[in-house]
């Protein structure tokens, strides 16, 4: 028999970067391809291992758990052990669905008397293989209830991307791009503008971000205080804004007044003329899943008919 190692990599390489793929829009999670194609090569590896002289250990389950983590590892990274778990079990979750669709597909259609007829006398004379009698009485339960956990957690991850929306803030000439998550919580507003409020992190993006934001954001005690010095052409956007968090009563922070803020929410654009935006060195998601905090009030704006906000 002629074995086509070649194809047969391909098809797997092929495969494992389809699962990770799915596993990426069950998590609503943006990857690049090249680490998509990354996590597939390291998957596919174990059909390479399987012609060499250590298939015995790279066909036991321990290694091709290992295998499975350097995937999700390749291909999403790891920021934290619920984000890097989430998608773990995600990709075993994906692999299982489609695994069990072709199964049962196959032998949905295939029709052998014989087989059938053994199942059927295996059945009649005995209870089965005690061992597998085992295996689901305590696997079951287990998996039933990961299962119910995980799709709980994914449900969540539904919810909140429905939240989630595209911000272009105009400030002078420079424009800035930021995914944002829409909190109903956030009811800040200037008291002597009613101006409502955004927070926005730029922990992760200082390369784009002017230097007289990264001053702001990173020590903004002198201008509270009043004794930093401000460009001119800041002069008229900076406001000094009070509010409450959890442990402390009052506290002051610095936002600023930008031209204009566009947000795009389920294809629909808003135009907020009149809002302020307080950038902060605080990252606000764990996960990086969105970078600012959008007051609620700012939807409210006139609708915009044009493109969509891009965000990189």
């Amino acid at each position: 028999m002629v074995v086509y190692l070649d194809v047969i990599w391909a098809l797997n390489l092929f495969f494992d970067s389809l699962l990770l793929y799915l596993t990426a829009i069950f998590l609503k999670r943006s990857i690049r391809i090249w680490r998509l194609l990354a996590g597939g090569f390291i998957g596919s590896l174990i059909i390479l291992l399987a012609f060499t002289p250590i298939n015995v250990y790279s066909n036991h389950p321990i290694a091709k758990l290992l295998c499975s983590v350097m995937m999700v590892l390749a291909a999403f990274g790891y920021k934290r052990l619920s984000y890097f778990l989430k998608a773990l079990m995600t990709l075993y979750v994906a692999t299982f669905l489609i695994g069990g669709a072709l199964l049962g597909a196959h032998y949905f259609i295939q029709y052998d008397p014989e087989l059938t007829t053994k199942v059927l006398m295996s059945s009649v004379k005995g209870f089965g293989d005690p061992v597998s009698w085992l295996f689901v009485l305590i696997g079951f339960p287990v998996a039933w209830h990961f299962s119910r956990r995980h799709m709980e957690g994914m449900e969540m991850t539904k919810i909140q991307f429905e939240q989630i929306v595209n911000v272009s803030l105009k400030i002078g000439s420079e424009t800035f791009v930021f995914k944002g998550l829409v909190d109903s919580g956030n009811q800040l507003y200037d008291p002597l503008s009613r101006l409502p409020v955004m927070f926005v992190s730029i922990k992760n993006q200082l390369d784009a971000i002017p230097e007289q934001i990264k001053k702001i954001a990173t020590d903004p005690e002198p201008l509270i205080m009043g004794s930093g010095e401000v460009p001119d052409e800041w002069q008229n956007r900076l406001r000094i804004v009070p509010c409450r968090v959890v442990g402390q009563e009052h506290q002051l922070i610095v936002a600023i007044k930008p031209d204009n803020i566009l947000i795009e929410q389920n294809g629909d654009q808003y135009l907020c003329e009149k809002g302020l935006v307080s950038f902060t060195m605080q990252q606000l998601s764990a996960d990086d899943a969105f970078q600012c905090i959008v007051h609620p009030k700012m939807l409210t704006g006139p609708k915009q008919q044009g493109g969509t906000v891009k965000v990189s």
